[in-house]
């Protein structure tokens, strides 16, 4: 039986955790970029889940067995960015190189003053949308973030920058207190941050093509899009190496259309169009893709958890 993601355990305690964010601070980037090699060799030989999930995806993406020099890069790559949250959220875009491709799209969009929903994926780094943010603080951005699912980290990342954290969407609140947040965000022209490559446990999933095979992708993001009515832009935010970022904005949608006739075929539209986006971006940055599980069989592990509250299907 495969494992859910949300039955993962964290990766470190509160107590390891701070101890991480302290030295981080006040020894410099440099330093803890040394650091994080000892961590990724431990990491690799202590989680052997997120292992097996690194070696199987890279497998499908280059289509030959994935070498352990490429799985501890695919590990160090996601402990870069990982740590880098900290500087990210601490100095914002200070001593960082972030190239912005599609910014006008997103710009055309807010202007419309109607909202706009920014959706993503577990690729590369979502705090340097975040940081880029700063730019323009008269658009109101939240995140949906689940706080149980790292409530250790979570809880260092808002004492570190509170009000980042004030702008967080807590999923496991339920759905109708998510779907209220959102559409008040969205009212005041804001902008609404998503991850819509993960499925919450017992949330409904459907099945579009990823990387040669039918891989299950949550339904409720996009379920909200058509309750919204609002601009969808997708967003990557890929580690380019060094301190280098590279963030993406394109259109997805002006408005995601789902009728209740014919709705399974235009979720199966929507959900293949998104997959599309996601392995266009896996292949541009392979060891970029975060998702440390079986992600092929997600819906497999989900009758193992405890029902939780989803997004309402509108």
């Amino acid at each position: 039986m495969s494992t859910h993601w949300q039955a993962q355990r964290e990766g470190g305690s509160r107590a390891s955790i701070g101890l991480l964010m302290s030295v981080a601070l006040r020894c410099g980037r440099g330093f803890i970029q040394w650091c994080l090699y000892p961590i990724t060799l431990y990491y690799f030989l202590k989680r052997g889940p997120e292992r097996r999930a690194s070696r199987d995806y890279l497998t499908r993406l280059f289509g030959r067995p994935a070498s352990i020099w490429q799985v501890l890069k695919h590990l160090h790559c996601f402990a870069v960015t990982m740590a880098d949250r900290i500087y990210l959220l601490a100095g914002g875009e200070q001593g960082f190189d972030i190239e912005v491709h599609g910014l006008e799209q997103l710009q055309q969009c807010v202007a419309q003053g109607c909202g706009v929903l920014l959706v993503g994926s577990h690729q590369g780094s979502f705090e340097v949308l975040r940081a880029l943010s700063g730019r323009s603080p008269e658009v109101p951005l939240r995140v949906l973030l689940d706080k149980q699912k790292t409530p250790a980290m979570t809880e260092l990342f808002e004492a570190l920058a509170p009000k980042v954290g004030e702008a967080v969407i807590d999923v496991s609140r339920g759905g109708a207190a998510i779907t209220l947040a959102v559409a008040e965000t969205c009212q005041a022209g804001g902008m609404v941050a998503l991850l819509a490559d993960r499925g919450r446990a017992h949330e409904v999933l459907r099945k579009a093509d990823f990387l040669g095979k039918p891989a299950p992708f949550p339904i409720g993001p996009w379920l909200l899009a058509n309750t919204l009515q609002v601009p969808v832009v997708l967003c990557f935010g890929l580690y380019r190496g060094g301190r280098r970022y590279a963030l993406s904005f394109e259109l997805f949608a002006e408005r995601v259309e789902i009728p209740r006739d014919g709705r399974h075929h235009a979720l199966d539209v929507v959900l293949q169009r998104y997959a599309q986006r996601l392995e266009h971006y896996a292949r541009l940055e392979p060891y970029n893709w975060f998702n440390f599980y079986d992600f092929w069989r997600q819906d497999e592990a989900q009758v193992a958890l405890p029902r939780a509250n989803t997004v309402p299907e509108s």
